[in-house]
């Protein structure tokens, strides 16, 4: 019988480990994400990026308290280290392994039009710098510790902000990449584009955010949560005077905690003039009443750091049961195996990789996603035009391996034959993978 996790869409999930958490992570990122890791239709991966905060902080007691802060906040705010994989990313070594086998064949070229590098290039040539200077191998090689990170658990979608998207992008030609040297072994991540991400007004009515100084951190005490509540900035309106709920950080972020219920009560508070103090008040009221259990949760785990290594350990030791053979199966195929196995079947490892006809999907230097079918021999027996996204290049290969002969009708001038090929040749090619396709699923029930 087919095991649980496999029918499972998997969705992995990247989680910084610097910095303290405040009220607009938690709104924006931590509540939504751990609700979505309920849904039972998925099998959650969420890691602690502790390699990834190496690059931009070089205080390890700093790296070592923020990754207590953040495992304490994301398991106090309801995320069942039980229920999903949550494990921190360096103790996985499987990634470190992956990364260099994604390295090598990844393009610099690729890696040069990074963001984050690019930004930094961008500003050193503005400030008449060096394009690199003080830019670290870390920064340039960081989308190849992503693609490792997303690539080693076989992760099909991938929850991210529009600012991210190329990472994911880079990921999914660095797996084509692979797979077209070495056969089909690393899945294509799907981007899913967080469009309506929660955004929260600071203290000053800017976005909360740390840069900005203007944050209320997530686990403040009561006392100091009202203290920082009582210190928004608000206009001098009066009691007894008409307030604009438009505009004001209060409201919105009332809003962000409040059912439709309470927050159309405030806004018929505000019309009616409404004092900012008893404003505030009930902003703090209600916000506490949420945050209280989870603060309490959050002061625990932080007290028993013992505990969250445990269970950051325990949740590993799971992601390391796919890890481990899945780089094992890598090693393998890139030629990193025994030496005594290799001279026992050195004429027989090449076919055995292309024993069978194989789709081949890459991206070519137009943007476009392209794919073809190949014999064992590697002649070409069906390419494809250019498809604006990898899904539909995806779909038409599904369409192929599902009924050839509705499928290339249906595709039309989009496919067309390999020199010297014809219509059986790769009718007889389908077949075939039709055929392993079959003896695959069968083999997993």
């Amino acid at each position: 019988m087919t095991t649980d996790s496999t029918q499972r869409t998997r969705v992995l999930t990247g989680i910084t480990t610097t910095g303290t958490p405040h009220l607009g992570n938690y709104v924006g990122a931590i509540r939504p994400t751990v609700q979505a890791s309920r849904n039972k239709a998925t099998q959650g991966f969420y890691f602690l990026a502790d390699y990834h905060a190496l690059i931009k902080c070089d205080d390890p007691a700093r790296i070592q308290r923020s990754t207590l802060e953040i495992a304490a906040s994301w398991m106090a705010a309801g995320l069942d280290p039980d229920g999903v994989m949550f494990y921190r990313q360096s103790d996985i070594p499987e990634i470190p392994e992956l990364t260099w086998l994604l390295t090598c064949v990844t393009g610099k070229g690729m890696l040069n039009r990074a963001h984050a590098y690019k930004a930094s290039v961008d500003k050193n040539n503005a400030a008449g710098n060096d394009p690199d200077a003080d830019v670290t191998a870390g920064l340039f090689m960081y989308p190849v510790l992503m693609g490792a990170d997303i690539l080693m658990f076989k992760a099909h979608k991938v929850p991210v902000g529009r600012d991210q998207i190329q990472h994911i992008e880079m990921a999914r030609d660095m797996a084509s990449s692979f797979n077209h040297l070495y056969g089909e072994h690393l899945v294509l991540p799907e981007a899913v584009i967080e469009e309506s991400v929660a955004l929260l007004p600071g203290l000053d009515g800017r976005k909360m955010s740390k840069s900005y100084d203007n944050t209320i951190p997530l686990f403040s005490s009561s006392a100091q949560l009202k203290k920082l509540i009582s210190g928004i900035v608000t206009d001098s309106r009066a009691p007894g005077e008409a307030k604009d709920t438009e505009g004001s950080a209060l409201f919105q972020i009332y809003q962000a905690f409040a059912s439709a219920e309470e927050t159309n009560t405030l806004a018929k508070a505000y019309a009616d003039g409404i004092g900012w103090g008893d404003a505030k008040q009930i902003l703090f009221e209600r916000i506490d009443r949420e945050v209280a259990p989870m603060r309490a949760k959050y002061e625990e785990l932080i007290n028993n750091p013992a505990t969250v290594d445990a269970l950051l350990l325990k949740g590993a030791a799971k992601a390391r049961e796919l890890a481990t053979p899945f780089i094992k199966e890598l090693r393998h195929a890139v030629g990193l195996r025994s030496l005594a196995s290799a001279a026992t079947t050195q004429t027989g490892t090449k076919t055995s990789r292309a024993a069978s006809p194989a789709f081949k999907q890459y991206r070519e230097k137009d943007g476009q996603f392209y794919f073809k079918l190949v014999d064992p021999q590697g002649r070409v027996l069906l390419q494809s035009l250019g498809f604006a996204s990898p899904k539909d290049a995806g779909m038409a290969i599904a369409q192929l391996q599902q009924d050839d002969a509705k499928a290339m009708a249906a595709l039309g001038q989009q496919v067309g034959l390999g020199d010297g090929v014809s219509a059986a040749n790769v009718a007889e090619a389908l077949a075939t993978l039709r055929t392993e396709l079959a003896e695959k699923a069968k083999g997993k029930e």
